[in-house]
């Protein structure tokens, strides 16, 4: 069994898609088109904001978001923005890439999200924002989280890059409608996957809308006049096409991932394996923690099952983050030790997952 197998992932909307993308080559017009501006209109309906940008890639989105609040003068060169430590670098590299500081917060063990309880300890008087990461499609949102950011008068940006659909249970708000803005990555492997790199930025605050699509368009919104240095970072007409085709399948796609996670919890029971508390999530990644990882993986491979680790070396213990080295974090140091991701895709059936259940029950 495979970890993803993408095409089997996208074949119950082969026809749709083929359809799409006949409609984007009979247009003629292959960027900045009608196909962009339908996803965004329509990405923003369900994710419940009143603006959706269409960029690049998941990390172009949170670098967009940074850049735009600097532009508004809401962010300075050396402010510092409360991440996890334990997210994929991509939200670390946001940060830094706009000469912003990382503050790397420890998650709490039976969630693996960010640890509310330890952000007041690490605010200090240059502290302007908070950036929650939606890890294994699982809400990192919390009332204490959206309170001290209220007391404090900080930004809240969401890494929404693996929770698409995900609600906020005590709202029913979805993720990416939770805070100030949101970041959103389409890689294929994603719940909502294009066919190639694409991102979107969403919020309700049209300035930094406005400021977040120029900074996308080279810093453009009338061609040949830039008000800003921006960059190019534009998703094509082909792959909004796509991800039209598949938003419109993406609850059920969610549904069919949380019904394998269910079996999961329901019969994995080894002493030497532990499923964190995943109770809002809608399980982009299954992963489960054991201080035995590595065999167990082997294990699994060696009777047909792929599984993948996420993340084994954390952003602070990277070459590139060598500034970064003397940071304690022994929780996320932990989590990178023992995490391992089973296969959990809404083209498994539950016989599948009943397999790879009994298998680690086995092991």
């Amino acid at each position: 069994m495979k970890y993803l197998e993408l095409k089997r992932i996208n074949a119950p909307y082969e026809a749709e898609m083929r359809q799409a993308i006949s409609e984007v080559i009979d247009s003629g017009w292959y960027l900045q088109g009608r196909a962009v501006a339908e996803f965004e209109k329509d990405y923003a309906a369900y994710i419940g904001t009143r603006h959706c940008i269409a960029c690049g890639n998941g990390l172009d989105a949170l670098t967009l978001i940074l850049r735009a609040y600097m532009e508004l003068g809401r962010l300075q060169p050396g402010d510092e923005v409360m991440v996890p430590a334990n997210t994929y670098i991509a939200s670390v590299l946001a940060i830094t890439d706009c000469g912003l500081k990382p503050v790397l917060i420890e998650p709490r063990l039976e969630t693996c999200q960010i640890d509310d309880a330890l952000m007041e300890r690490a605010l200090t008087s240059r502290t302007r924002a908070v950036m929650i990461v939606h890890l294994y499609g699982q809400c990192a949102y919390t009332d204490r989280i959206g309170d001290f950011c209220r007391r404090h008068e900080l930004l809240l940006i969401e890494d929404n890059a693996q929770a698409h659909g995900c609600v906020f249970n005590a709202s029913l708000k979805k993720t990416g409608s939770l805070g100030h803005a949101a970041g959103h990555s389409f890689y294929p492997g994603k719940n909502l996957g294009a066919l190639g790199d694409a991102g979107a930025v969403t919020t309700d605050d049209a300035e930094l809308a406005a400021v977040v699509r120029m900074l996308g368009n080279y810093g453009s919104a009338r061609k040949y006049v830039n008000d800003y240095k921006g960059r190019n970072s534009r998703m094509d007409e082909l792959q909004a096409a796509m991800l039209r085709v598949k938003l419109r399948h993406l609850d059920d796609i969610n549904r069919q991932r949380q019904l394998i996670a269910s079996v999961y919890y329901s019969q994995i029971h080894h002493p030497q394996v532990r499923m964190p508390h995943l109770p809002d999530s809608v399980f982009h990644i299954f992963p489960v923690f054991s201080s035995r990882r590595d065999e167990l993986q082997a294990y699994l491979q060696a009777h047909d099952v792929a599984t993948q680790i996420h993340y084994p070396i954390p952003p602070h213990r990277q070459r590139c983050y060598a500034s970064l080295s003397g940071c304690v974090l022994p929780l996320t140091e932990q989590l990178s030790r023992e995490e391992l991701s089973l296969p959990c895709n809404e083209a498994m059936t539950t016989q599948q997952a009943e397999q790879v259940a009994q298998l680690v029950n086995d092991f």
